[in-house]
């Protein structure tokens, strides 16, 4: 498979930051709710070094070589909580949860942003077509990779945004769930995905649906980026 290299550095770098982000997100909102476990551990930081130290398997060697051999970067990253405090205090850990997300869409956002004032200064153009890493069109070299990044950014967080929401574990959203549940029911819930094999029956789930789920997600998106045009 032919991999552009810049491209793949760009991807990288999206994704190392993006997931450091994702984690210092639970670290602070778990900080916040009265868990210090992984402020302790320094995770309350948008340094990637302790959340690599954390997983470096998930966070460094296999985005690396997924992304040299794909050009995509898959990986996985996390911060540490305390069980006991997530038990006591349900709906605490389950805005943490969505702390994670929550980031994701903030740098979405951010990218978005950047892209429309870039039209509106004349440094980006509106492009013939659209693809995941491909948003934008510029007249120079240096403006088009920095469209790609910008573009990069808002793809790849927008599949971290709804990736993380499908509620089943181990992602995001199946502990999110315990803002729709008492909290005994939730603590029930808890317990039962606690040490399960189910986290891989959700991997399995989430890897079989969440191209149907995320296509029409990306579509409607750049149709809000750019409403003056229809792609798709």
């Amino acid at each position: 498979m032919d991999v552009d290299p810049i491209q793949a550095l760009l991807f990288y770098v999206a994704f190392v930051f993006s997931a450091t982000l994702h984690e210092a997100a639970h670290a602070w909102a778990a900080k916040r709710g009265g868990d210090p476990t992984a402020y302790l551990g320094g995770q309350v930081s948008i340094d990637p070094r302790p959340h690599i130290r954390r997983e470096p398997f998930g966070m460094f060697w296999l985005p690396l070589l997924s992304v040299a051999w794909s050009g995509w970067p898959f990986g996985y990253a996390s911060a540490p909580y305390d069980p006991h405090w997530a038990r006591r205090h349900p709906r605490r850990a389950a805005w943490m949860a969505l702390a994670g997300p929550a980031a994701n869409l903030a740098l979405l956002l951010f990218a978005a942003l950047l892209i429309r004032a870039g039209l509106a200064a004349d440094l980006f153009q509106l492009p013939q077509s659209v693809g995941f890493g491909n948003l934008t069109s510029a007249g120079s070299t240096a403006l088009d990779w920095l469209g790609r990044l910008l573009s990069i950014f808002f793809s790849l967080n927008l599949v971290l945004f709804v990736l993380n929401l499908i509620p089943v574990p181990p992602l995001d959203g199946s502990a999110a769930v315990g803002l729709l549940l008492p909290e005994e029911t939730t603590r029930r819930y808890q317990d039962a995905l606690r040490g399960s094999a189910l986290a891989w029956v959700g991997i399995l789930f989430a890897w079989l649906v969440f191209y149907q789920v995320f296509a029409p997600i990306f579509w409607l998106a750049v149709r809000l980026l750019y409403p003056e045009v229809r792609y798709g």
